[in-house]
């Protein structure tokens, strides 16, 4: 599958199928049980990827989590409100993590990008104050963005109705996420090559 049908079979399941289900559900039944039903999408969509890869994507880690701690709130009685916002809740905790992570010595980042991106010696470039910046501007940056997303939709489950909220909620946070990542891809691509010019002036 071409990365563009993924992209838009992932926004079918994981927005626009929920709120459509959630709109005919809600006409025959409670508000909170026709959300709980249209959560079940998004988790069948990961278990099927489960099964089929034998592992999790970070985004589909990030739903089975999120609808685990729906049903953890039905039991104890949540509200649709607060079913609604407990993505937010999790991107608020990890925005919150990065930009608590610049307090020590080595930020957040510098795991993350040490552990996804090769053919970088991270420990080698750590000496060097430029690359300390780039790892620590990186984790304020998404750690500003998460946060952002979560207060933003947080905002917004309680100015829309359920409906409208299911509508968009997903153009949000793809928006931050993906103003992020561009961001990351086009600091990353200068940031690099300046960090070259560093390192062979320093050689």
């Amino acid at each position: 599958m071409s990365k563009r049908n993924y992209v838009i079979l992932t926004l079918l399941l994981n927005g626009i199928i929920p709120w459509g289900l959630y709109v005919l559900l809600s006409k025959h039944m409670s508000g909170l049980a026709a959300l709980s039903i249209a959560t079940l999408i998004p988790l069948a969509e990961n278990l099927i990827q489960l099964l089929k890869h034998r592992k999790l994507d970070a985004f589909g880690s990030l739903m089975l989590f999120t609808f685990v701690f729906s049903i953890v709130l039905v039991a104890m009685g949540g509200s649709e409100k607060l079913l609604l916002i407990r993505e937010s809740f999790i991107t608020g905790a990890v925005g919150l993590i990065f930009l608590g992570s610049l307090l020590f010595p080595r930020p957040i980042m510098f795991y993350l990008a040490s552990r996804f991106v090769g053919g970088v010696d991270f420990e080698q470039n750590w000496k060097y104050a430029y690359f300390r910046k780039i790892m620590r501007l990186m984790s304020f940056v998404w750690g500003i963005m998460l946060s952002l997303e979560a207060i933003v939709r947080t905002v917004l489950v309680f100015e829309l109705s359920t409906a409208q909220f299911l509508a968009i909620s997903n153009v949000v946070m793809y928006g931050f996420i993906g103003a992020a990542v561009a961001w990351t891809v086009v600091y990353r691509k200068h940031s690099s090559k300046r960090l070259i010019e560093i390192k062979r002036n320093a050689a």
